[in-house]
């Protein structure tokens, strides 16, 4: 059997890895400004994320979600305390794809409605209506085709008010990143967050607020929604909140009533998953990550902006996009085989920033010299 061959995979393979750096098996080290794509979060192989799910898995690893697991409610209590939403409810899942799934699932049920706005350039995720809500064609198949979801452009207010204004009754939630990740590092207006916030109150929708990507601290905040000072009624979550190990979910606003069976799931929520997302937010809390990548992340932007030869930096934290033209079209490769550092893309011409929250200054300027000496190499050459 070989293996089902989707993925462009870069011919390297990581056997070791500690805090924001990573070994392949030839013993070449590269710096890790990807993060396996905003997952690490607390920087890898964490001695407190390591000794957490050591520990965990030495006492018990699964059961299921038939008996009582004290260390679910564990991780909501302490979820609710970093992140400030107390008063929501937690359902854990496995992937943002999941948590979407069943944060879209759960408006439906809520509202009694089949139509859900989402945005152009949106990803979030690969299962059913996750992809459907997803504006990317050629990974949605045949059978997740529908025309319950309505695509608008992001911060198109005028669009926005129109569609509530012509089909308000009929909408059963807006889902949004509140940056956009796969779609390019772009930002949602605080204004368009807030008028989301309006439009679903008055015609009772549920606001979703993608924070795969976006949240658990790596804007700065602990939802990038928050910058925007409202409240979203489900936020779902994923990537950076096992740093590595698989596990989701979506917090709910507590006007929405759970039904016994309305959600479920096998491996949700197991002992060792919620180990792993304790550890995370104990270091989020310990070393001051949130406090870091919002610093970190202020001064690589400045720094970038300082190079003329890049367009369009933005972002906030320690997710960072900007646009490269066409004669730096290959940076990014050269980047990895060049300078041994890992960065994310987004089509055609973006280059993504989504390392660990504890990225330090002395890691941020390696990267920053390495991308200077990669920008002038050319003309060096000549």
């Amino acid at each position: 059997m070989k293996l089902f061959d989707v993925y462009a995979i870069n011919n390297i393979s990581i056997v070791k890895a500690k805090g924001s750096y990573i070994w392949d098996d030839k013993g070449l080290q590269y710096l890790d400004m990807y993060g396996g794509h905003a997952v690490i979060s607390i920087g890898h192989t964490h001695p407190h994320f390591v000794q957490r799910v050591s520990e965990q898995l030495n006492k018990l690893a699964f059961y299921s979600n038939s008996v009582k697991i004290p260390i679910q409610e564990e991780l909501a209590l302490k979820l609710g305390q970093v992140s400030g939403k107390e008063d929501y409810q937690l359902f854990l899942c496995n992937s943002g794809a999941e948590a979407n799934e069943n944060a879209l699932k759960l408006a439906s049920f809520h509202t009694g409605r089949k139509k859900i706005i989402a945005f152009k350039k949106s990803f979030h995720g690969r299962t059913s209506l996750a992809v459907a809500a997803t504006d990317n064609p050629s990974i949605v198949a045949p059978v997740n085709r529908t025309d319950n979801v309505i695509f608008l452009a992001l911060n198109d207010e005028d669009s926005l008010e129109a569609c509530f204004r012509a089909q308000g009754n009929e909408i059963a939630a807006v889902i949004v990143e509140g940056i956009q990740g796969v779609g390019g590092i772009n930002l949602t207006n605080e204004s368009f967050l807030q008028q989301i916030r309006r439009l679903c109150t008055e015609h009772g929708a549920v606001f979703i607020a993608d924070s795969v990507q976006c949240g658990y601290g790596r804007t700065g905040k602990f939802f990038s929604h928050d910058y925007a000072d409202v409240d979203a009624d489900i936020y779902s979550m994923a990537k950076g909140m096992g740093n590595g190990f698989p596990v989701g979910g979506i917090i709910i606003a507590p006007h929405i009533q759970p039904k016994l069976g309305m959600l479920g799931t096998t491996f949700g929520g197991n002992p060792l998953a919620c180990a792993a997302a304790l550890a995370v937010l104990e270091v989020m809390e310990s070393e001051s990550l949130m406090q870091n990548a919002a610093k970190t992340g202020e001064y690589l932007i400045r720094q970038l902006r300082e190079m003329p030869q890049l367009k369009n930096i933005r972002g906030k934290g320690l997710m960072i996009g900007f646009d490269l033209p066409e004669e730096l079209k290959d940076l990014r490769k050269n980047l990895l085989m060049n300078q041994h550092i890992f960065t994310g893309e987004a089509k055609p011409n973006t280059i993504r920033l989504l390392p660990s929250l504890a990225l330090s200054r002395k890691d941020a300027d390696e990267f920053l010299e390495a991308i200077g000496e990669e920008i002038h190499a050319p003309a060096l050459q000549a």
